[in-house]
């Protein structure tokens, strides 16, 4: 922060001088008026910090005074002195803004070290201001550019966003975004891609799961007319279609093994060749990653390739699940009713302040993508423009009681308890080896996992 500006408004020239003479002799810059038209025309000019301000003074008493600069300058801080110390002048004072009060005579080193304690709140106002404002803005571009923003006041969420706005200009840094299904990975990778110099350029996206093995390398690298039985044409490949822009590889821990290292080379290389050619084509593609499953053990496991892991996860954002960041809950119940009542064309008048309470104490096992699509559902259910609880048909995970009849050895008539039953067993038969346990359960170990996340097990 630059050297503070103080003005000092007291109608003694003796007191007010001399108050000067001290914080001038301390670094201060300082301004002073005996009256408060000359106090309001000194604002008007220059930027102040903080205000002396006596009580009792011509034209108007002290209390107007911090009361017309409160509402004037509100980031102005005041400190009040006076030689008619009375409590109710103190409370009053308090009560209106005044940062502190000083009854007559008062010790200029106090006076000194209010301004101080002063200062280092300003300080942190000024940080908090600067902070708030970036939010807004990197919010504000990801809405222009994605329709939807980045939702959030949770430190968790302001920290996520400050992490997007440094790596999105270091273009040669790959990213890695991870966090459970439903989290919102992808409007960050976008929201990376519009706060970068290649806004204007291609995002692509492409979900890792989706891609049979067989097709990989025509897919990500293209092929040539002819080069395979199917290949009536000349193919570009999505590294050649995202080219000066960025490629988004979604679930990139369901890639198979066989192409991982093909991937590396690429990512080393910055070089592709479709299928059926040997010319060689440069690229340059920023490429983000994201993954709701723990690469790095899957790395430990053989199941992911540990040299990969390393190429892509030099810059690593982690979103939370929404049951860690609550307080954004209500914010985003709020967002997503304006959000599908106006594109459903349904008017919402009425939203029951129990559905903000409830939800906020429900686990979202589907994160935030749950949440949208319960708010969408419950919009179109709705009746008379009045949101109700019951609009909201929540899945919720058994309940304690009926937990506590998985371990007795009734006949259960259950989906949810016998799939949690089963589940158990078969990590219990396993050792808690996630792999042996899908095969034993004849499902992918991405399926397991999911089902494990939606169950709370660890």
């Amino acid at each position: 922060m630059e050297k503070v500006k103080i003005l000092v408004v007291d109608d003694e020239q003796r007191v007010r001088d001399e108050i000067a003479e001290f914080l001038v002799e301390n670094k201060y810059q300082v301004y002073k008026a005996g009256l408060p038209s000359e106090a309001f025309d000194l604002l008007k000019e220059n930027k102040v910090d903080i205000v002396i301000l006596d009580i009792k003074l011509p034209e108007m008493d002290g209390l107007s005074v911090l009361k017309i600069i409160k509402e004037n300058y509100p980031d102005l801080e005041v400190i009040m002195i006076s030689g008619h110390g009375d409590m109710t002048s103190v409370i009053e004072a308090m009560r209106n803004g005044a940062a502190d009060f000083f009854p007559k005579p008062f010790r200029l080193m106090d006076i000194n070290i209010a301004i101080q304690r002063t200062t280092r709140y300003l300080n942190l106002h000024l940080k908090y201001k600067d902070l708030e404002k970036n939010y807004s803005l990197i919010t504000k571009e990801i809405q222009k550019n994605i329709g939807h923003q980045l939702i959030g006041r949770s430190d968790a969420m302001k920290k996520v966003i400050s992490m997007m706005a440094k790596v999105a200009d270091v273009e040669s840094t790959t990213v890695l975004i991870t966090g459970e299904s439903g989290t919102g990975k992808e409007l960050v990778a976008r929201g990376i891609h519009y706060l970068s110099n290649r806004c204007n350029q291609i995002f692509h996206s492409v979900n890792c799961s989706a891609i049979p093995e067989s097709l990989f390398e025509s897919e990500f690298f293209g092929h040539k007319k002819g080069s395979f039985t199917g290949a009536i044409e000349h193919k570009a490949g999505w590294f050649e279609i995202a080219n000066k822009g960025t490629l988004f590889l979604d679930e990139i821990g369901d890639m198979p093994l066989s192409q991982q290292a093909k991937l590396l080379r690429v990512l080393e290389e910055r070089k592709v060749s479709r299928v059926g050619s040997h010319e060689m084509i440069n690229v340059d593609v920023r490429v983000i990653t994201a993954s709701n499953q723990e690469l790095m053990k899957m790395s430990q496991e053989k199941l992911f390739r540990l040299d990969l892991y390393h190429r892509i996860s030099s810059f690593v954002i982690d979103l939370p699940p929404l049951r860690e960041r609550r307080e954004d809950i209500p914010i985003l119940v709020d967002y997503f009713i304006n959000y599908y009542a106006q594109h459903l064309g349904k008017q919402v008048k009425k939203v029951d302040p129990v559905i903000h309470r409830e939800l906020e104490h429900y686990h979202f096992p589907g994160n935030i993508r749950e949440l949208r699509n319960l708010v969408e559902r419950a919009i179109i259910i709705s009746e008379n423009g009045h949101l109700k609880m019951s609009d909201f048909l929540i899945n919720k995970v058994p309940s304690p009681g009926r937990t506590e009849r998985i371990q007795s050895g009734e006949e259960i008539w259950d989906l949810e308890i016998a799939e949690l039953r089963l589940i158990k067993k078969a990590l219990e038969k396993s050792n808690n080896n996630k792999s042996k346990a899908a095969e034993l359960l004849h499902i992918s170990w991405q399926s397991l996992d999911r089902r494990m996340k939606k169950f709370e097990l660890s």
